[in-house]
């Protein structure tokens, strides 16, 4: 077996760069590549756009049910005319934002839409009740709605439920909004009569403005009824106020603050005298105690000095000039004593009676201290409830004035004109916008087909995923039978795709110079891929150049090669070769239209894997390496049975052929795996059945291979 490594070097194709001016960035890249994948989906994107403009205008002119519009204007009154002096009950609106957003909530609210529905009977409109409607011949959608929904029909339906559904079908045909910088609102109404939108705007506006006056009108009642029964309490504990009062009068004496003042006055006045009176008592104390302790010791210098008595001085001024007996001054001594003691007694009585007073007077003004704050508080208490009791009195009669001159806080500035040109539907702008979503669709097609799409357009996208090197491209040939190819070829010697197999043949022969390689095998990953129309064209080429070439149908579960040329003169194959039936040479029958010699596959029931395995096989190829100069092996896809992993072992060089814009890149990828599991390693790859135009308009046409739009001129298909 003489097997050769497998080609490591790159591809000898060059990297074409764009010319002329800077290199394109990648986000200039990116958006010419969107462009290039939109262009190429433009009959996509134009039949999206073409249905949905259809679709779009048939609703529009013949289904869609007409609608008119009218609107209505209501103003917030900011100035009110003051009939009456007196405070409303429920202020006017401010004007403020806040209060604006608040009426037009208002105006949207469920409860003034069912007063609506009252007014105007609308529970027996078809046009909102739904359970009125006829049904109508071409309505799968109220068919389904009856299928999924069975019990929502209208004899299952309460009045209520009814009345509550309709008043929800009225809230969709109203539209409020407020002008912005004014009090002005607007009503706009939409239904299928174009009177019937006049009288709702129309209406809508006089029940606002009837609904404000109602809610004055109960608050004003709630606040009479409120002001009533509270007057009425006011008045029982104003009456009560007012007897405490009488009753605490008759219980005491009759006190005023003046009589208070007196009593204070007169209290100050005692504590004085008591002060001073207790201060002489004091002195007269403290003189006899230094008196009668001055006696004791017979020292009557400190004894006259103690007593502050003048005669008592001189009389010591006497005895000392002894004018005088010691005997008299000492009885003058205790006269004098006994005076002051006298004295301090009168002091000490005078003290206790002053206390006595103080005390007396202090307990009635403490007394009737209390009784006055007591009565003070009584009679604020009976003040305070008769100011409430007149306030709610006069606010009762004011609130009693002001239910009969209510006004509302709006008013009607127009009212709705009647209106003549159906508001919708806008049939211009439905189809403008259906033909836009429709483009929008079909480019999201096209870019979503064109994100999932993960096969291969390009040689270097193959030899950057794989990493193995593209050694041919092989355009489709504008044949429609197989056996059409090979008379293609022949005929057509200078055409795209016979010059795209001589390259493919030049590269394998180069692949290794020194000994270049005999037994090629070529495979692909799943049927369909074109190796066998392949295998044929590189036959025909090879033997173009004079070389003894051998083609061996090695697929024998599919057995195709019949399709290509006639059998009639067929009578042995691989399988007799094998055998023993008869030998190669015998077996091998030559074909003219590509000069070169097939061995058939014939039908085999056994295992085909374990007969490539045998050494019968083997001794096989090498016979066929002593006859021929080449020898081609089509091989089954390696995805499909283990065939192609058997043969590899006896091939120099294995092409494996990949299906342009159709093999995935997970089917290649699997397929290089599970040949590289038996440590064999394609020489190289072929990107087969090239669709030129396709090529063109993926903007490939410029860059690649054979079929540049330079290239043209040098083939003849």
């Amino acid at each position: 077996m003489n097997n050769i490594d497998p080609i490591q070097r790159k591809s000898t194709l060059p990297d074409l760069q764009p010319t002329g001016g800077s290199q394109i960035d990648d986000d200039e890249f990116d958006l010419v590549e969107l462009f290039r994948t939109l262009w190429r989906g433009k009959w996509w994107i134009a039949a999206c756009m073409a249905v949905a403009v259809a679709l779009a205008g048939y609703w529009a002119f013949f289904v869609a049910v007409p609608l008119y519009s009218t609107t209505a204007h209501v103003t917030l009154e900011n100035r009110q005319s003051q009939v009456v002096d007196f405070e409303s009950v429920v202020s006017g609106l401010s004007g403020d934002q806040t209060s604006i957003n608040t009426e037009v909530e208002v105006l949207k609210s469920r409860e003034l839409a069912k007063k609506l529905v009252l007014e105007l009977d609308l529970v027996n409109d078809p046009e909102f009740n739904p359970d009125l409607r006829e049904d109508s011949s071409f309505a799968p959608l109220a068919l389904l709605r009856k299928l999924i929904h069975p019990s929502d029909s209208a004899e299952s339906k309460s009045p209520e439920q009814v009345t509550e559904e309709v008043t929800t079908n009225v809230l969709e045909a109203f539209s409020i909004s407020n002008i912005r910088n004014t009090y002005v609102f607007e009503i706009e109404a939409t239904t299928e009569d174009p009177a019937k939108s006049k009288l709702f705007a129309d209406t809508l506006a006089e029940l606002y403005i009837l609904n404000q006056l109602d809610v004055k009108f109960e608050a004003t009642q709630r606040a009479t009824k409120w002001l009533s029964d509270r007057v009425a309490t006011l008045q029982v504990e104003l009456e009560e106020a007012e007897a405490r009062v009488k009753e605490f009068n008759s219980q005491t004496e009759l006190i005023s603050p003046e009589v208070l003042e007196a009593l204070n006055r007169q209290a100050k006045d005692t504590r004085e005298r008591l002060k001073s009176t207790s201060e002489r008592a004091a002195e007269s104390a403290a003189r006899i105690e230094a008196m009668e302790a001055a006696e004791a010791v017979s020292d009557r210098q400190s004894l006259a000095q103690a007593s502050g008595n003048p005669a008592l001085i001189q009389a010591l001024a006497r005895v000392e000039a002894g004018t005088m007996e010691e005997a008299a001054f000492d009885k003058l001594a205790k006269q004098i004593i006994q005076a002051e003691a006298s004295t301090f007694a009168r002091a000490q009585n005078q003290v206790q009676g002053l206390n006595q007073s103080l005390i007396n007077i202090e307990a009635q003004i403490d007394r009737q201290s209390k009784d006055l704050v007591t009565l003070q508080q009584l009679t604020r208490e009976a003040e305070a409830a008769r100011s409430i009791y007149e306030y709610f009195l006069g606010r009762l009669k004011e609130t009693s004035v002001q239910q009969g001159i209510q006004q509302a806080d709006s008013r009607v500035l127009s009212k709705a004109v009647l209106p003549t040109i159906p508001s919708a539907p806008k049939k211009t702008r439905i189809v403008a916008l259906a033909g836009i979503l429709g483009l929008m669709l079909g480019a999201g097609l096209v870019l979503l087909r064109e994100f999932l799409n993960n096969s291969f357009r390009t040689p270097q996208q193959l030899e950057q995923s794989t990493g193995i090197t593209v050694m041919g491209q092989i355009p489709r040939m504008p044949v429609k039978q197989r056996k059409d190819a090979i008379r293609y070829l022949h005929e057509k010697p200078t055409s795209a795709a016979a010059e795209a197999i001589r390259n493919l043949r030049t590269s394998v022969m180069l692949s290794n110079v020194d000994q270049p390689p005999q037994v090629i095998m070529l495979t692909s990953s799943i049927p369909g891929e074109g190796k066998t129309t392949l295998t044929l064209a590189l036959a025909q080429s090879f033997a173009g150049l004079g070389k003894r070439v051998l083609l061996i149908e090695g697929d024998l579960r599919r057995l195709v090669f019949s399709e290509y040329f006639s059998k009639e003169d067929y009578k042995h194959g691989l399988i007799s070769v094998l055998a023993g039936d008869t030998n190669l040479s015998d077996a091998s029958l030559r074909i003219p239209e590509i000069g070169a010699d097939v061995l058939l596959g014939e039908k085999f029931d056994a295992n085909v894997a374990d007969l490539f395995s045998s050494e019968r096989f083997s001794k096989m190829i090498n016979e066929a390496r002593d006859a021929y100069d080449v020898v081609l092996i089509d091989t089954a896809p390696v995805l499909v049975v283990p065939d192609a992993r058997t043969i590899a072992q006896h091939a120099d060089a294995l092409l494996f052929a990949v299906h342009w814009d159709s093999t995935s890149q997970a089917q290649v990828a699997e397929g290089l795996r599970m040949l590289e599991s038996v440590n064999f390693r394609p020489s190289g790859l072929v990107l087969s059945q090239i669709d030129t135009k396709g090529m063109k308009r993926y903007g490939y046409d410029g860059q690649y291979g054979a079929y540049a739009q330079y290239g043209r001129k040098y083939y003849s298909n």
